[in-house]
């Protein structure tokens, strides 16, 4: 048997993590990419302000709808194999989205792409768990990790206008081919397949339910303005959402192998993780969809300037993550998680103090905070919940975690955006929104001060 030298064993490991992180940076990069190409699209394709919101919903729901399905799929399957499988259909997908004639056709694509996504984050999270079994390792790899996909979250809005601009909207897609093709060589070559999880049988009710539940209060969220929220058809969607919702907890307790073992919430740090990858996402969603809003309508920027007046907020995602890993492999994930949590909360609150007239300067300073606030937070708190179960869970907790911060996300846009729209200005919304931004950041900081890295 051929042993690798310490050289070929961590070149193998740079390029596996290089592989599993391309991955998430198509999902993020696709989230990001496609609102500023929605114009584009609808000039091509028709449609009103309905169908392009579908556009980026049947992408959303369907991917947050799935999310814990393939947390579980990669314990039962191996990891691998499910993370070549969303790569494939990611790629095949992203290809049919830039060939689409018509704007349903475009939304019933982004739907498959939806599937493809969610079978890339859960697993590329249980692969790097096993290849870097150390709890320092672990969160470095992370850091890099949460760095990549961040550059994703730089990129997006700035890369998707001047690809729409230079090459038409079609080609915001077509960037994701060569991408995922990198990827699945790498994932092929240097990544180990984990040990798939004997299982009874695949938790097929508590599939249905969870998915039923988080598509049904998904479709809520989002389309809560468009027929009122008090509508018979938003209601009873609430009500869909809850009755799953509950149905789904029965389901998983009496199961035998269950889609999310229960007893994982007794674990402090996983009850208290996915609240705060809920929370985070609110304020880190709900921001990207109230500032840019603001720096158009209120400071009259045009779209690719205003994601460039962004920036400040986006690029800590891309670096800061790294040193993040570090110090999480130094001194554990509570004080950077209660840390980044405070600073968000400081820089939602310094944004308040701005209106249409104010320098750019306070607000350059209030995005730095809340960018370097996200990106402490956000892979101390991966590193943390994976951390704190067995290896054979870290697919369903993953799913479970990525599925919250998902729902977190959709909540985020439908709540904080109300409030903008609520206000009798713009300005003012804005403030209410960004109040209640901190106001939920500060709520993350005392749950991970208190709860991240407790025993049972």
């Amino acid at each position: 048997m051929e042993i690798q030298s310490k050289p070929a064993r961590r070149l193998e490991k740079s390029l596996s993590l290089l592989g599993l992180s391309l991955g998430y940076f198509m999902v993020l990069l696709d989230m990001t990419v496609v609102s500023v190409a929605l114009p584009a699209i609808q000039a091509d394709l028709g449609g009103g302000i309905s169908g392009l919101q579908w556009v980026v919903n049947a992408y959303t729901i369907v991917f947050a709808g799935f999310l814990l399905s393939m947390g579980a799929f990669a314990d039962k399957l191996g990891a691998k194999r499910v993370y070549m499988g969303g790569l494939a259909l990611f790629l095949a997908a992203s290809g049919l989205s830039a060939a689409v004639s018509t704007l349903g056709a475009l939304i019933a694509i982004r739907a498959v792409l939806g599937i493809g996504g969610a079978a890339l984050m859960p697993a590329s999270l249980t692969l790097i768990a096993h290849a870097y079994p150390g709890p320092g390792e672990r969160a470095r790899a992370l850091g890099i990790w949460a760095a990549v996909t961040g550059a994703a979250m730089a990129a997006g809005p700035v890369a998707g206008g001047l690809l729409a601009d230079t090459f038409g909207w079609r080609s915001i897609f077509l960037i994701n081919v060569p991408l995922a093709g990198i990827s699945l060589l790498l994932t092929f070559l240097s990544v180990k397949e984990t040990d798939p999880k004997p299982r009874p049988s695949l938790d097929l009710p508590g599939q249905i339910t969870a998915i039923a539940a988080i598509a049904a209060f998904s479709f809520g969220l989002m389309e809560g303005e468009t027929y009122g929220w008090g509508s018979a058809i938003i209601m009873a969607a609430f009500t869909l959402a809850l009755f799953n919702g509950v149905l789904f907890l029965m389901v998983e307790a009496k199961s035998k192998a269950p889609l999310f073992p229960l007893r994982l919430l007794r674990i402090p740090t996983v009850s208290a993780g996915l609240l705060a990858g809920m929370a985070v996402n609110i304020g880190l969603s709900g921001i990207l969809f109230i500032v840019p809003l603001f720096f158009q309508q209120a400071r009259g920027l045009s779209a690719h300037a205003a994601g460039i007046a962004l920036l400040p907020m986006m690029i800590p995602l891309a670096f800061n993550p790294i040193l993040t890993g570090r110090m999480v492999g130094r001194m554990g994930a509570r004080i950077p998680m209660t840390a980044g949590f405070s600073l968000a909360a400081a820089g939602s609150l310094l944004q308040m103090l701005t209106d249409g007239n104010t320098s750019y300067t306070l607000t350059l300073i209030g995005l730095l905070l809340i960018g370097f606030g996200v990106s402490f937070t956000i892979p101390a708190l991966m590193a943390a919940v994976l951390s704190s179960v067995p290896k054979e869970h870290t697919g369903a907790v993953s799913g479970a975690l990525n599925s919250c911060r998902q729902l977190g996300a959709t909540i985020g846009v439908a709540i904080l955006g109300s409030f903008l729209g609520a206000g009798p200005s713009l300005i003012a919304g804005m403030h209410t929104s960004l109040l209640a931004a901190a106001v939920i950041m500060i709520g993350g900081s005392v749950l991970s001060f208190l709860y991240i890295g407790r025993k049972q």
